[in-house]
Parts: C-alpha cells; structure tokens; sequence
C-alpha cells in the first residue's frame, strides 16, 4: 500500500464515473501499509459515486493491517475461499510496537473508523472488526462471512457479479441496487508509471539503486571531469529514497552502506590484500538488512539475503575495478605536451652562453642552462638534458658523460 496505489485507485474510480460504469471491483491482496495511505484510500472510496466493491481475491490473499480497514470501506465486501482478513493492531514505521500512549490513541482513532465503516453490520461484526485492531484478531473468509463482517463469498469476480445483482448498498448519493448480471468486465492496468514506481519499491530494487547510486557519484569524485557517473549516481539515489521513503525501513542501516564504500576507497588508496574490501562487504551486507530486515519489518519489505550478498559482492569488485583504474590514470606520467620533454636529451645547435637553441625530440626549441651553470658556455654540437620549462623556453644543463 503505496502512494502509487492510493492514485492507482483513484483514478479508477474517476474512470468508473466517467464511462457511467455500474459498479467498481477493487481486487485487495495486501499485507498493509501506512495508516495516512488507508486514509486517502478509505475517503477515496467513501466518496465515490460509483458503488465500490471490495473483493479480497485470489485464494490464499489476505486483507492484512489496513487491508481490513479498506475491506469495510467498500460499499459491499467479498472475500474468495482461503482467504483471510484481520491482524490490523497498528505498529511503528519499520515494524516496532509503539509506545504505550500512541498506542492507545492509534488504536482508538483506528476502531472509531471501523465502527463508523461497519455501522450498517451485526454487533458480532463491529466486534470482531475491533478486535482485528486491539488483539491483532484474523479471521477466514468463512468466519468473516458468519459474522457479517463481510456480505458475500465468491470464487472469482464473474461469481460475485452473479451474487451482487439485485444487492442494495448505501453511497454517498443515497441507496442504489445494483444490476450486474450480463455487463462488460473492463480492467483498468496500472500505467507505466505507476507500474515503474511500484517496482521501485521492491527492497531489493532500492538496494540495488542505493548501492548503483553511491558507486557512481563516488566514481565521478574519483575521477571528476565526466558527466555520466554523476549523472547516474544522483539519478539512482533519487530512485531509492523515494523507495525509502516509502517502506518501513531502519535508516542507521545507511551508515553501513556509507562505510563500506569508504572501506572500498580505502582499499584502493592503501591496498590490505583484500582486507578492507572484505570488511567492506561486510559492511555493505549488514547495511542492507539493517536498513530492510530489522527486527518486526513486514515480510513485504524484507530483501532476499541471498540477492543482498549477491549485489554486494558484485558491487564491491566492478567499484574498487572502476576506482583503481581511475586512480591509476591520474598518476600515470603526462604523455602529450611540452612537459614530456622533461628528462630528454637533445643536441646544442646554438651554443648557450646562457640562452641559445636546442634540438629535441624532432624540434628546434629555445633554451637556456640554469642558472647554477650560468658560467659556462656550451658550444654547438654538445648533448644537454632538459630540466624543466619556463614558458615555452627550456631549461637545460650540460650533459654528463
């Protein structure tokens, strides 16, 4: 349960009134989320004018958490076979319990929402919606359906448009009865984006572009002066917060990941034989089931640690590769330019006496001895080692025999 969601199923609902549709099905198979997304999705379906039907489906689905709460929201409820609803007791943002005062409030603000939701249902209903908040409560399709916490079990949605035909709900433009039988099924699919943002919440997407991110902005530092590194690096991080700021996630776990790539670089500038880098991976490893796997987070939200120790080892060997070869190239002696000239020897063809011509490398340049040797005077012909520059004018000294 997503921000991508909550606009995911607003927009159907727009579509639902815009093409004068008889009734929405919202197809729920969620282990939770946040109670501020359940809010938008709860008024959401509360004011629509089109009667929506919340249908937790296929077998084996569950309506966990807020789950529940949207199941009640729906102008009617149906659940298929095997399927269950409840365990709705609130919890911190990276699965912890909560204190107990802000406990107590959530868990009261969240009860009064389901027993104005279920205000229509049996008093065994309201109960059990209630106890799904306060003792973290499940119950199965069957028990749902006994206690009318739900209005109908259906195999699949063409079963439950046979079982709606002719059901009266309550909207907000008043009671409607709803005609189902014979219509058209239309599917309204994510669009490209919401389906690209919600991939981006997968934990082990956002690992990868956590760790894809840092790499590349530490490359581009590495070695500055190029524009892609950089470029991918801000865009990936950009990536992967928004992925962190959307699961429950335990930030100390980025002060891991930081370490570790400083662990890398440090391997780099002061080679251990693989001691550092180890420890960096280490590092890396612990970082991505700090920040994902920490104690009480939702299974949803959890990366797979095989897929964590395979991303950290790849990571770990194409950055130190990319980084030694960066900080090889910047120390490699300059092969263009008159700084090459530097240590060669060329042939005196106006003698120095201090200034005159030399020949060096294929050129005629100007030069002049430095100024310890400013005595003597070197005749044509005789050999002399360049020793540094003074504009475009060598500085040269009699060569040694």
């Amino acid at each position: 349960m997503t921000p991508v969601m909550v606009e995911y199923i607003q927009r159907g609902i727009r579509r639902a009134d815009s093409t004068g549709a008889q009734v929405l099905i919202l197809q729920l198979d969620t282990p939770g989320g946040a109670v501020d997304q359940m809010e938008k999705i709860v008024q959401a379906i509360r004011a629509s004018p089109v009667p929506v039907v919340v249908f937790v489906a296929p077998r084996g689905a569950i309506a966990g958490s807020a789950g529940t709460v949207i199941t009640l929201a729906g102008h009617a409820a149906a659940m298929a076979p095997e399927t269950a609803i409840g365990a709705a007791s609130p919890v911190g943002g990276q699965g912890e319990d909560l204190d107990e005062t802000l406990s107590k409030k959530t868990k009261e603000i969240l009860k009064a929402t389901a027993r104005s939701l279920a205000a229509d249902r049996p008093p065994e209903a309201i109960a059990l919606a209630e106890a799904t908040i306060e003792e973290a409560k499940a119950a199965s399709a069957d028990e749902a359906l006994q206690v009318g916490l739900i209005d109908f079990i259906a195999e699949d949605v063409p079963d439950l448009l046979r079982q709606l035909d002719g059901f009266t709900v309550q909207t907000a433009s008043g009671a409607r009865t709803l005609a189902t039988s014979d219509l058209r099924l239309e599917t309204l699919d994510p669009s490209l984006i919401e389906q690209l943002l919600q991939v981006l919440t997968n934990p082990t997407v956002a690992f990868l572009l956590l760790t894809i991110g840092a790499q590349a902005l530490l490359i581009e530092l590495a070695s500055p002066g190029g524009w892609v590194a950089g470029f991918i690096g801000v865009v990936s991080l950009a990536l992967a917060f928004y992925a962190l700021g959307v699961l429950p996630v335990n930030w100390f776990g980025l002060l891991f990941v930081i370490t570790a790539f400083v662990l890398f670089i440090l391997e780099v500038k002061a080679p251990t034989h693989g001691g550092l880098a180890a420890a960096g991976i280490a590092s890396l490893v612990i970082g991505a089931l700090v920040l994902f796997n920490s104690p009480g987070t939702p299974e949803f939200a959890r990366v797979s640690v095989p897929a964590v120790l395979g991303i950290s080892l790849a990571t770990s060997a194409l950055f130190i590769t990319v980084v030694a070869f960066a900080i090889r190239a910047q120390r490699r002696p300059v092969v263009v330019g008159a700084e090459t000239l530097i240590g060669q020897v060329g042939e005196v063809r106006a003698s120095l006496a201090p200034g005159g011509m030399v020949h060096v490398a294929g050129e005629l340049w100007s030069a002049e001895l430095e100024p310890d040797v400013w005595g003597e005077v070197v005749p044509t012909g005789q050999m002399v080692e360049v020793v540094g520059l003074k504009g475009l004018k060598l500085r040269v000294r009699p060569k040694k025999t």
